[in-house]
């Protein structure tokens, strides 16, 4: 009777693809199938409910099995559940509505099951080295790099100016690497109080200090099984590099106010937008760490020395926003296009991206104009002589700032710096050949 029942209820649904089968054994045969949902008598001829399920388990654990019982026992249901049944339901007058609210529950737990994947799966391809987008040679360069560290399990250090990209690249890498399906926690050291840093890094217990009213897993611990980014390494303090050191080569940590290590799988990612051996050599972090986490170093070129990719990626910034604010069709201009290619970009691709974005907004008819591209560049003359850099460089930048702060107007700046018209256009012709070659 309640064979009939289950499949004349399954079927109503036209989407339901129903069997029926009249032992364990021919249940089991026909696992190949994959269904969604398996109604499990509990008194079979040939076997026991809880041998059936056992054995459904071990070949999917996915598969929602509900068992059906004559018998209202509870000890037997509460072994079935933890055996891996979805529901026990007895047989009685409520059968039909307790398998129907079961179906409901397992399609909801699919569907979102579906769209965890899709958006794991929408992540990852977000995070393909093919959306790290650049043609020029120092790009180029770095692709050769990204292909080395997903290979391995080594270290990776990141380092290159602000707004480079430093946390896209490094999140491409977990996506394409071997943990891509385990957690990707970042932890930028320079933007936690010092004080706060080895309890975000470490965790801790409850009691340990004055507002730990509750035990808290730090970084190490909730990036196991996956990657942990540590940002602006730089930043960490000589007191905890000690620690840090230790959790490294121990592959452990000790939270605040704790008594028993936690181990961890963690890939290590750093950044840094400061040279690491040079903060060696001025005593600021420790050699020993240096080693440790050094690994795979690459380097991120900013922006105006690859400046092949400055229009790649402004039109990419461009669909993207597009697309995200539900633009209509548009398009940088010639005057635009001359006007991006002739600015330095202190703040590299994020400034660029900045730019792009505010002009799709200004922009009219379709077009982003020259007028509509508008640079907000912070002034940077107090850190004028902080880069080694050729004289040649260094009047380069000077000419190219007073080009941005007068509206790229050749004969003012010509005027300001007492130079001549002719110097300007040479030097701006000589880079726009460079960028062809």
């Amino acid at each position: 009777m309640y064979q009939r029942m289950i499949r004349y209820l399954m079927e109503l649904n036209p989407d339901h693809e129903v069997h029926v089968f009249s032992t364990g054994q021919e249940c089991l045969e026909r696992l190949s199938l994959a269904p969604d949902l398996i109604s499990l008598d509990y008194s079979l001829p040939d076997m026991t409910g809880e041998a059936v399920l056992r054995q459904i388990k071990t070949f999917d654990p996915s598969i929602g099995v509900l068992i059906l019982s004559g018998q209202q026992d509870v000890g037997t249901a509460v072994q079935l559940l933890k055996e891996g049944a979805y529901d026990y339901v007895t047989k009685d007058s409520e059968t039909k509505e307790r398998l129907l609210n079961a179906l409901d529950h397992i399609k909801k737990r699919r569907d979102l099951e579906a769209e965890v994947d899709q958006l794991r799966e929408q992540l990852e391809i977000k995070y393909e080295f093919g959306n790290i987008i650049g043609d020029s040679k120092a790009m180029q360069r770095v692709f050769r790099l990204l292909e080395k560290a997903i290979k391995t399990e080594i270290n990776v250090s990141i380092t290159g100016e602000t707004g480079t990209g430093k946390e896209v690249v490094a999140r491409s890498i977990h996506f394409n690497s071997a943990r891509r399906k385990g957690p990707f926690v970042a932890v930028n050291m320079g933007a936690i109080p010092a004080e706060l840093l080895e309890s975000e890094l470490f965790g801790h217990e409850k009691g340990a200090f004055t507002g730990a009213v509750s035990r808290k897993k730090g970084q190490f611990e909730l990036s196991s099984g996956g990657t942990l980014f540590l940002d602006e390494i730089a930043e960490i303090p000589l007191n905890l590099q000690a620690k840090l050191l230790r959790a490294l080569q121990e592959r452990e940590v000790l939270r605040v106010g704790g008594e028993q290590p936690i181990s961890f799988d963690s890939r290590i990612v750093i950044a840094s937008h400061k040279d690491l051996g040079e903060e060696v050599q001025k005593g600021n972090f420790r050699e020993d760490l240096y080693y440790r986490l050094l690994g795979l170093s690459v380097q991120l070129p900013p922006l105006r020395e690859r400046s092949n990719d400055i229009l790649l990626l402004a039109n990419a910034f461009l669909l993207e926003f597009r697309k995200k604010n539900k633009l209509g069709a548009l398009n940088l201009d010639k005057g635009a296009k001359s006007k991006l290619l002739g600015y330095s970009f202190p703040g590299n691709v994020r400034e660029l991206r900045a730019i792009i974005e505010l002009a799709a907004v200004m922009a009219e008819g379709g077009k982003i104009t020259e007028d509509d591209i508008q640079f907000q560049s912070i002034r940077r003359e107090a850190g004028f002589l902080t880069e080694e850099l050729t004289l040649e460089e260094y009047k380069s930048r000077i000419i190219h700032f007073f080009l941005d702060k007068y509206d790229q107007d050749v004969v003012l700046v010509a005027r300001k710096l007492d130079i001549g018209k002719s110097t300007i256009y040479r030097m701006l012709q000589e880079e726009k050949t460079r960028k062809v070659l």
